[in-house]
Parts: C-alpha cells; structure tokens; sequence
C-alpha cells in the first residue's frame, strides 16, 4: 500500500509541476489584454475569458498535491502539540475529511461536467468557446484529491507526514 500512496503522490507532484506554469500563461494573457485595451485601444473579447479558463485547471490540479505538502489553510492549534498516537488521529481524521470533501466534489461535478460535453456547452460569449474542458477538470481533480487524502491516510499509519 505504501508504493501506491507513494506512486500517487509521484503522480499529483508531476500534475503540480505541470500546470504551475499556467500562471506565466495567464499572466502574459492579462499583460497582452492590458497593452491591448489601454495602449492600441483594441481590446480582445478572448483574452480574458481564456485566461478565467485555465486559472480553473491552474488552482484545481494543484489541490492534491498541496495536500501531501501541508499546504490548505489549516487551524492546527492541537495538532502542531500532538505527539505519538494522537497525532498521527488527527491526521488521518483530516486525511478523511478531505476525502470527503473530495467526494462530495465529485459526485456534484461529475454529472454537470458530462452534462457540459454531451451538449457541447459554450460560455454564451463574444468568443464563444466550449467550456467543457475546463469543466471537467472539476471531477479530475476530485479524484486526485480523494486519491491523494487515501495515500495521506497511508503514511500517517506508517509514520510519515508531509
């Protein structure tokens, strides 16, 4: 069970590395429209809605790897005193809570996600583009975060926190 919480959490880090670099994506877009709109006077309609949509990938993939980190905002009061058998409670009642926040996540975004890709759903737009991509990196990354709070649940029965 260990090299499976460890091969997903190898997995999450590689998703993490990967779509950091959406925000150089997402910045240069917001640069070009702000030289766009104010200096040549000639504002796009695509530049910020294209930035909107891949700011959802760009803070949704990162989730589940932040988790391994200890990076959520978190009140940890009792559990930065914790030692031995308590700690490693508390952990796993965290790991647990963010498994089911990803459930919840998933079973609500899945459908509308689908639903999204089966009717080819634009965003009514000047631009007009499809949105289901973006949708449906909700689910995924629903079932990245559940993956990854059962591997968290592994290492702290094993000892091992983030």
């Amino acid at each position: 069970m260990f090299r499976v919480a460890e091969a997903i959490t190898t997995w999450n880090r590689w998703t993490f590395e990967a779509t950091k670099w959406l925000v150089y994506i997402i910045a240069g877009l917001m640069l070009y429209e702000v030289i766009s709109r104010y200096s040549l006077h000639n504002p796009t309609s695509w530049g910020p809605e294209l930035a909107t949509l891949l700011f959802g990938p760009f803070f949704l993939l990162g989730g589940p790897y932040l988790l391994h980190l200890g990076g959520h905002v978190a009140v940890d009061i009792v559990s930065s005193k914790a030692e031995g058998w308590l700690k490693t409670v508390l952990a796993i009642v965290a790991a647990l809570l963010a498994l089911l926040f990803g459930a919840i996540l998933l079973r609500y975004s899945a459908p509308l996600a689908m639903q999204a890709y089966q009717y080819g759903e634009t965003s009514y737009s000047a631009w007009n583009p499809v949105v289901w991509p973006a949708k449906m990196v909700l689910p995924l990354a629903a079932v990245l975060l559940i993956l990854q709070a059962l591997a968290e649940v592994v290492f702290a029965m094993r000892g091992r926190t983030a």
